[in-house]
C-alpha cells in the first residue's frame, strides 16, 4: 500500500504542507522536509517551479521565480531527494506543471519518483481524461498516485469520474480563484464542503487554496479528510528563517 494511503487511514484530519523546491535558498528543500515531519505535519507537497505557474497566486508565483533564478531544476530536485527516505517517512507528493515532466520524459520522470520514494503527483494541468486515456498505466507501474483537482464548478459527472481512476485523495478546491486569495470561507464555501462530502466518493478528500490559521484549517476539515497549506506557508518562509517552521505548525493546531 502507498504511503499516502496508510496515512488516509489514521484516525485523525490531516495537516498537508505545500512549499516550492529551492526556495527560500536552493539548499533549503531536504530541511524544509524534515523539519516538517518533525514538527508533525502528515504529508509534504514539494512544488516544483514552473515559469509560466497559471494556477498559483501571487506568493507562489514569487517563490517560483526566485527558485528558478537559484538554479532549481527537475534533475536538481531528484539529486536534492535522493537521500530522502533515510531520515524522513511521511507521504512526499510532487507538485507541477505537466511540461517540465514531458520534457524530462513521462516515464524517466516517475520511475525517477518511484526510486527516490515520490508517492504521488499533482499535477494541475494535466486532464483527467488525458491521464486516463495515455498515463495512468505508467503511474501505476512505478506505485504512483495521480491526485486531481475539483472546484466548486466541477460537475457532479466529472467528479465521479475523477473519483472512479483516483486510488488516493481528492483534492479539493475551496474556491475557483488562484491561490493565496482567500481570507476565510463563507457560506457557500461550507456547502460545498457538505454537498461533496454527501455524495460519499471513494477517496477522501483534503481542502485546499485559502487555509492559513487553526480556524480556517477547522472550517476545511469539518468535511473533510485534510488540509494543504500553501501559500501561508511560503509567505511564513519569506518572513522567518526555516528554522522557525514549528511556531508555524504550532499556530495551525
Amino acid at each position: 500500500m502507498n504511503r499516502i494511503q496508510h496515512k488516509l487511514q489514521e484516525n485523525k484530519k490531516l495537516l498537508s504542507i505545500y512549499f516550492t523546491a529551492g526556495y527560500p535558498n536552493l539548499d533549503d528543500t531536504v530541511t524544509i522536509i524534515q523539519d516538517l515531519e518533525k514538527n508533525g505535519v502528515d504529508m509534504i507537497e514539494i512544488g516544483l517551479p514552473f515559469s509560466d505557474p497559471l494556477a498559483d497566486g501571487p506568493i507562489i508565483q514569487d517563490s517560483s521565480t526566485k527558485a528558478l533564478k537559484n538554479g532549481m531544476t527537475t534533475a536538481v530536485l531528484f539529486n536534492q531527494l535522493k537521500d530522502i527516505r533515510k531520515t524522513v517517512s511521511i507521504p512526499l507528493i510532487i507538485m507541477g506543471y505537466f511540461n517540465p515532466i514531458l520534457q524530462y520524459g513521462v516515464e524517466a520522470f516517475c520511475k525517477k519518483c518511484q526510486e527516490i520514494g515520490i508517492d504521488g503527483l499533482i499535477i494541475p494541468d494535466l486532464p483527467v481524461d488525458v491521464y486516463h486515456d495515455d498515463y495512468k498505466e505508467t503511474f501505476e507501474t512505478y506505485g504512483l498516485l495521480n491526485i486531481f483537482l475539483i472546484t466548486p464548478q466541477t460537475s457532479n459527472e466529472r467528479i465521479r469520474f475523477i473519483d472512479s481512476v483516483s486510488n488516493g485523495f481528492i483534492y479539493m478546491v475551496s474556491s475557483a480563484s488562484v491561490t493565496g486569495s482567500q481570507s476565510g470561507f463563507g457560506d457557500d464555501q461550507k456547502q460545498y464542503f457538505k454537498r461533496i462530502c454527501d455524495m460519499d466518493l471513494k477517496n477522501p478528500q483534503i481542502v485546499g487554496f485559502g487555509i492559513k490559521d487553526s480556524t480556517t484549517f477547522n472550517q476545511a476539515t469539518e468535511y473533510s479528510k485534510g488540509a494543504i497549506i500553501g501559500s501561508a506557508f511560503i509567505k511564513f518562509l519569506s518572513n522567518n528563517s526555516v528554522e522557525n517552521i514549528h511556531s508555524f505548525i504550532k499556530s495551525i493546531r
